[in-house]
């Protein structure tokens, strides 16, 4: 097919039931790209947007002539279920602009997979469903998304093929970008595929969906998937899922992508599903005390002869929907009086108001959540000096930012006892060296350092610790790995780890997307 048209859309975050609701302003903040400046950002050398549209224009560039068709990517920070109301404005958005573009000879879909709304629990599902209602049975789509989405049996049937990332933290964006446009070619040029998919009833913490060699069953499940050799097979995702957006479709989930051989991806399904059931005990999370994770600390910044350490605050992850306002291990250092400390980043914009009016070198009090009344966002206030001001923009230098544009808005690094802390304005995880570089600290030069983030930042703060130096730290927050916790009310239960299951046989289902006409 010459010049092939290709629609290019998404609706991308990652929902928390027990977070604060996302409202479109979330997404005008973060990512709203509609039209050409969809495809201008697409082609920036540092895009505001994820990585895998930018590889997927790259990847198709290099394949052949072609049209894209730019329609809408929406991302936001992963927070609580979206207003519905923005949700329908943005399907309207979708619809709109793919029925102005009819006929089309492909779409790509680029979204998370883990989305909820106030009103609905499976918003991928219908953004997709929603696609093939419009472009018809026959036009090939193909769907990237984070290996925490949860898929749904309407995800599934709606699409030609579903790609995961393989990597977490995730450094494979661009890849399994590159991977859709590889496939969609493949598609347009009259392949076909069957698809085969099992859920396993085991809702793992993020935690323990690590994929570093050696980590656990799910990292061995991947490496499993990337072994397979076979000619028929044009993709393996092993999506982890994503259990705080707590709904029936949850749960770890094996798809298998092959050219026409429904048999093959149903038998290679189920052995990968059955191995990750096998070990299912390792999918329990085991995390280090907040006192201990601060004895550790006190003993490291007391003793230079001792390797510095990093406390990883999983409990309180934007990147999982937390605020990343829990004062809880910074009250701790404080306590303790560990010195040589630097924690980021701390979400207040009023305390970064506050910093910026009293200026560079100004004592205050520093008042923490001040008028924030949501769960564990406790009030609390400490003496502090205000290091240093920036706008809180930059490039990503390592990890999964790398070469991508970000905005914390307004930041202010303050000095609170013997813990530098940096206050930014717009929510965000810490997993990029660069939200303290830019203050000119100096990460090597610190006792301890601690970070809001639950696993993304090893991609990036590896060069400072290695894995036996990093500790999860058992704090309260709205993404405690400690599922026991949480009031689940839409999870399939029974489900580990949060129930025992004496016995579970995988069974994956089949579809035959080229017969859906």
């Amino acid at each position: 097919m010459k010049c092939p048209r290709i629609a290019i859309l998404g609706f991308a975050i990652e929902s928390n039931r027990f977070a604060p609701v996302s409202t479109r302003e979330d997404f005008l903040s973060r990512a709203w790209l509609k039209g050409a400046d969809l495809m201008t950002d697409a082609r920036r050398d540092a895009p505001v947007m994820t990585p895998e549209i930018p590889a997927f224009v790259r990847t198709l560039d290099s394949i052949g002539p072609w049209t894209p068709v730019p329609v809408l990517f929406a991302n936001a920070e992963s927070g609580g279920a979206v207003e519905h109301a923005f949700f329908e404005d943005t399907m309207t958005e979708f619809e709109r602009g793919l029925r102005l573009a009819l006929p089309l000879d492909a779409v790509y879909i680029c979204e998370h997979g883990a989305a909820i709304t106030t009103e609905e629990d499976d918003p991928d599902g219908a953004v997709f469903a929603l696609v093939r209602s419009i472009v018809g049975p026959s036009v090939p789509i193909v769907a990237t998304l984070d290996l925490h989405a949860n898929v749904s049996d309407r995800m599934v049937d709606s699409v030609d093929a579903l790609i995961s990332y393989r990597r977490n933290p995730h450094t494979d964006m661009a890849e399994r970008g590159a991977d859709a446009a590889r496939i969609l070619s493949e598609l347009v040029n009259g392949m076909h595929t069957a698809v085969a998919h099992v859920r396993l009833p085991v809702c793992a913490p993020p935690t323990q969906l690590l994929t570093a060699p050696g980590t656990g069953p799910y990292a061995e499940m991947i490496r499993r998937a990337e072994q397979i050799d076979d000619a028929r097979v044009v993709n393996v995702s092993v999506v982890g899922g994503f259990a705080f957006a707590d709904t029936p479709k949850n749960g770890l989930t094996v798809l298998v992508t092959t050219r026409n051989d429904a048999p093959l991806a149903a038998r290679i399904a189920n052995e990968l599903a059955s191995y990750g059931w096998q070990e299912r005990a390792a999918f329990v999370p085991q995390l280090t005390p907040l006192d201990a994770a601060i004895r550790l600390a006190k003993t490291v910044a007391d003793d230079a002869t001792r390797a510095p350490v990093l406390l990883a605050d999983v409990a309180d992850n934007p990147g999982g929907g937390g605020r990343g306002n829990t004062p809880f291990i910074l009250r701790a250092l404080l306590e303790a009086e560990v010195h040589g400390a630097i924690l980021g980043v701390v979400t207040d914009p009023e305390l970064v108001a506050d910093a910026v009016q009293a200026g560079v070198g100004a004592t205050l009090l520093a008042r923490f959540n001040r008028s924030e009344n949501t769960v564990h966002s406790e009030r609390f206030e400490a003496p502090a000096r205000v290091r240093r001001l920036h706008e809180g923009k930059g490039v990503g230098r390592r990890g999964q930012l790398a070469g991508c544009r970000f905005d914390l808005g307004p930041s202010v690094a303050l000095q609170v006892g013997g813990v530098t802390v940096i206050v930014i304005s717009k929510r965000h995880q810490c997993h990029e060296p660069m939200f303290f570089e830019m203050f000119g600290i100096d990460i090597a030069g610190a006792r301890v350092v601690a970070l809001k983030s639950r696993g993304h930042f090893r991609a990036a703060f590896d060069e400072y610790f290695s894995d036996d130096r990093i500790i999860s730290v058992d704090a309260p927050g709205l993404t405690s790995p400690m599922l026991s916790r949480f009031d689940f009310r839409k999870l399939p239960r029974p489900v580990v780890p949060l129930d025992t299951l004496p016995a579970w046989q995988a069974n994956a289902r089949t579809i035959i997307p080229g017969e859906r006409a």
